[in-house]
């Protein structure tokens, strides 16, 4: 009994102790959060708004991601693509191209309308603007589907895509880092953690962007601001469950709406600046010079 005791005292003694309690562990783990810090502080931009953000993907590297997004798009829905020459096709390029103009935004943009129910729009890196025909109706009007496509395209100059994808690299690394020198359990639930933390608020904060942007861009081509409130209610009638606000990436309906409405005066000076005259005149101008992609 006494020997066996020796022995087992004897073998512990030569364990070793876990990484992370070891000097060299935290001497490195130091020097790590040094220069990831100083990495994160130079990343560190203003966005349109004045909110700070970290970003560390050029716009090269988002524009080649863009149009990589979009020949799988375009293979996706290969068949679907409603024609050059339709009219719904030439409604929703009316619509892109006057907000593009009225805001200055360079890039080559193209448009392109997919047949299928779904309401949803959504604009790639490189300005490859995709509409759902399903969207149209919901919209009823140009100055409601000029509401969602501002919204979309206020997205892409605001960085967004680019945003994400740098937070996306950064946790990534954190998480890596904690796998291999901690516990892999920790990740998992650090991961599960961080979505419901910073990437969904993150999100949401995003959208809350778009819809201010989106808002003056639209003003500034002439449509009517106030129609954004008839397109969110409209929305909100459609959605048959809205799931509570801090589980989703977008705010909900009638927090947006609040919004909006606050940022409604803003963007009517945007219009004013504009020189935009009465919006019935505005849109049969419009509609009569055909002003749209090619």
């Amino acid at each position: 009994m006494l020997h066996n005791r020796r022995y087992q005292r004897f073998n512990n003694s030569n364990q070793l102790p876990p990484i992370w309690q070891t000097r060299g562990f935290w001497y490195c783990a130091g020097t790590a959060g040094v220069g990831g810090t100083i990495y994160y502080q130079t990343h560190l931009e203003d966005s349109p708004t004045g909110r700070k953000r970290f970003i560390a993907i050029t716009p090269q590297e988002e524009t080649n991601l863009g149009l990589t997004a979009y020949a799988q798009t375009m293979a996706q829905y290969n068949g679907r693509l409603v024609p050059k020459n339709h009219p719904t096709d030439a409604f929703v390029r009316r619509v892109a191209h006057r907000i593009i103009q009225a805001a200055n935004l360079p890039g080559n943009w193209e448009v392109h309308v997919i047949h299928s129910p779904e309401k949803n729009a959504f604009v790639l890196p490189g300005g490859k603007i995709f509409v759902f025909s399903g969207l149209l109706p919901l919209a009823e009007t140009e100055d409601g589907l000029a509401t969602v496509l501002a919204h979309e395209i206020a997205h892409q100059y605001a960085r967004h895509s680019a945003e994400k994808l740098s937070k996306s690299k950064l946790i990534s690394v954190l998480y890596t880092l904690v796998a291999i020198f901690i516990d892999p359990t920790m990740a998992q639930f650090g991961r599960s953690m961080s979505n419901l933390l910073l990437e969904l608020p993150n999100s949401r904060q995003c959208e809350q962007e778009a819809d201010e942007i989106g808002l003056n861009f639209m003003a500034m081509a002439c449509y009517d601001p106030q129609k954004a409130v008839e397109l969110w209610q409209r929305m909100k009638n459609a959605a048959l469950m809205e799931p509570p606000q801090l589980l989703n990436t977008h705010p909900s309906t009638e927090s947006r709406i609040e919004n909006i409405r606050k940022w409604i005066p803003q963007a009517q000076l945007k219009r004013e600046a504009a020189n935009c005259p009465n919006p019935d005149l505005t849109n049969l101008f419009f509609s009569r010079t055909g002003m749209g992609f090619h």
